[in-house]
């Protein structure tokens, strides 16, 4: 369980690596879900991030969790605790930014793709919702 990757709608791929020391259950629990494809749109409020209302369902417990993140980093809103606003959320940080509500930080974009990553939240944030596809990383 190394991480895994993200196809863009026009066939780009950004690689992603897991925290297996600081996010053990949401890194194993998403491996899990591989592949799924969701739409992804630019946040309104949380900065440079791009994001899902409609994420698979992991029902886990809350790790790693913050509001505050780095430029790369992805984030997964578990189904617990019940008042959390991210619950069934996904969300990239291609910049900086800060969540609404605490989320798992689980993984970060491989340095050599970060700016493969800026061009797609770029891309987002001027052109709309996109389509992308995660799967493993071999």
């Amino acid at each position: 369980m190394t991480g895994f990757i993200l196809k863009t709608s026009n066939n780009k791929i950004i690689r992603f690596s897991y925290y297996p020391d600081t996010a053990p259950v949401t890194s194993k629990a998403f491996a899990s879900l591989l592949p799924f494809t969701r739409t992804f749109i630019h946040a309104r409020v949380s900065g440079q991030e791009v994001w899902t209302d409609n994420a698979p369902s992991l029902d886990i417990i809350q790790e790693n969790a913050s509001v505050f993140t780095e430029p790369g980093e992805v984030v997964f809103g578990p189904l617990k605790p019940l008042r959390t606003k991210t619950s069934n959320c996904m969300g990239i940080y291609y910049g900086e930014g800060k969540g609404l509500d605490c989320c798992n930080i689980f993984a970060k974009v491989f340095d050599e793709d970060r700016e493969l990553l800026k061009v797609l939240g770029e891309a987002i944030w001027k052109h709309g919702e996109q389509a992308v596809t995660f799967e493993k990383l071999v």
